[in-house]
Parts: structure tokens; C-alpha cells; sequence
């Protein structure tokens, strides 16, 4: 189990909807794919290892999850500018946190 956190670290965190534009995978590795996600009125790029659970096919126009105001990060060559949620049950099942109904892209995750 991992430390608790309290209400005001919890209320640092800048979980958004994003809209999956476009995937790729990132050269050189096996693992790594490229999105290109839209906030709303931003775009932005973010590196996961998710090639080995999806195709870029399944990912694209999905809408996901993301820690938004994650310090970006340069991942292979590849600046990241945040970070997609998804669930790991720890016997090689992943699966992306998405939203049940059609909402806006850069909508507030509460």
C-alpha cells in the first residue's frame, strides 16, 4: 500500500479529458507509443508504453484521462506533456480510464 495522501496534495492534481488525435509508435522501441491529444483549446503530446496492449488503431479517437500538469518530460526524444491513466491488473491486463458518455475534451476530472 502506498502512503495516504491529504485533501490539499489531492487538489494538486489536474486530471482532464483529452481526445486521442492521432497515434504512432516511437521509433527505436517496442513499447513506446506517441499521441497527440487535445485539451480543448490545446494540443499536446504525451509518450506511453502501450504498444504492447493496443494498437494505435484502438486508441485514436478515444477520449482518456490524463494528469495534466505533470513537469514535462523528454521520453526516447519525445517531449511528454503529461501522463494517460490506465489500470494495471498486474497479470498483463491494461486497460485505458475513459469516460462513459461524450463530454468535452479539457473537461475537469473531479
Amino acid at each position: 500500500m502506498v502512503p495516504e495522501i491529504n485533501l490539499e496534495d489531492f487538489q494538486k492534481i489536474e486530471l482532464r479529458v483529452a481526445e486521442v488525435l492521432d497515434v504512432e509508435r516511437v521509433e527505436g522501441t517496442k513499447a513506446l507509443l506517441k499521441l497527440r491529444i487535445s485539451l480543448g483549446g490545446e494540443e499536446r503530446t504525451l509518450v506511453a508504453g502501450l504498444a504492447p496492449y493496443y494498437r494505435p488503431e484502438e486508441i485514436k479517437g478515444k477520449k482518456i484521462i490524463v494528469l495534466a500538469n505533470l513537469k514535462p518530460a523528454t521520453i526516447r526524444g519525445v517531449v511528454s506533456q503529461g501522463m494517460l491513466l490506465a489500470a494495471d491488473d498486474g497479470k498483463g491486463g491494461v486497460s485505458l480510464l475513459t469516460v462513459d458518455r461524450d463530454i468535452e475534451p479539457g473537461s475537469r476530472v473531479r
